[in-house]
């Protein structure tokens, strides 16, 4: 047979990783059907009474324990105790994604309403997904909360791991190309704009589980492109970091940090220094 040595190696592999049929597009209908539970907006039929809504969230309690058994074949944790576990944080996360929601609607001149918040800016489904798999990250299921925030970062542009530790009251403003480390912890009140990077300044496999992104203290704002590296590096609370600012050491808080940089302006026809671009 022409490909039978290559049959017999893809059957060995796939049976070495073989986590369990359509793993990955079960994470992202469960994404979608818990959305929908939480919030309206995400939602395509209404509900009329509080029990349908808790027949519901049984089906999708039902729903998590299925998805998430070949995540644990090794592990002395069962499927239905981070399932429990899960449900019990969710009316807490609940409240948290609302308190995410009014900060953005608070902090951005262009949201007419929460409503809008929820329904149209990308950086509130971001940071629903990741408050999400968040929990379960904290009780050390394998892959499934990466699976959980890369399907946000395919919606969103914007790629948090489920690692971070981010507190109330988070906004993203566009959002756009935002990365935020798997070690980077947050305070409460903080707000980025597009392209900010909270990322650790050495990728050596040697650091794995090791403070490697930074520390953003309350009450922050960092805006368009900011980097900000390391796991010694702490922004004090009430700082604020201007656009395009390359950071890699603390600074205390109250600070201003900015580019200090010239721009000159010239007429397209100034025989004087002239500039030719060239592609």
């Amino acid at each position: 047979m022409k490909h039978a040595q290559f049959s017999q190696t893809l059957l060995e592999r796939r049976d070495d990783h073989a986590l369990g049929f359509q793993v990955k597009e079960g994470t992202r209908e469960f994404v979608d059907n818990l959305l929908a539970l939480l919030f309206p907006h995400f939602c395509k039929e209404r509900f009329s009474s509080a029990e349908e809504l808790g027949s519901r969230l049984v089906l999708l309690e039902r729903d998590l324990k299925r998805l998430i058994g070949p995540f644990l074949q090794e592990s002395s944790t069962t499927p239905d105790e981070v399932t429990d576990r899960f449900m019990s944080a969710l009316p807490r996360i609940h409240d948290e994604l609302w308190l995410d929601a009014d900060a953005i609607h608070r902090g951005d001149p262009a949201a007419e309403s929460i409503d809008e918040v929820i329904l149209a800016y990308p950086g509130f489904t971001a940071i629903t997904v990741y408050r999400l798999a968040h929990n379960f990250y904290l009780q050390h299921l394998p892959i499934f909360p990466r699976l959980l925030t890369e399907y946000g970062h395919q919606l969103t542009g914007i790629d948090i791991h489920p690692g971070a530790d981010i507190g109330e009251a988070f906004a993203i403003d566009h959002g756009t190309g935002i990365v935020i480390g798997e070690s980077t912890v947050i305070g409460k009140n903080v707000k980025l704009y597009q392209g900010v990077t909270l990322g650790a300044l050495s990728v050596d496999k040697k650091m794995a589980k090791s403070k490697r992104h930074p520390t953003i203290e309350s009450d922050v704002v960092i805006y368009a492109q900011a980097v900000i590296l390391g796991g010694d590096t702490l922004v004090g609370h009430h700082s604020i970091i201007g656009g395009n600012v390359w950071l890699t050491e603390s600074v205390p808080p109250y600070s201003v940090v900015y580019q200090d940089h010239t721009m000159k302006v010239q007429a397209q026809h100034d025989p004087k220094n002239v500039i030719n671009f060239v592609i």
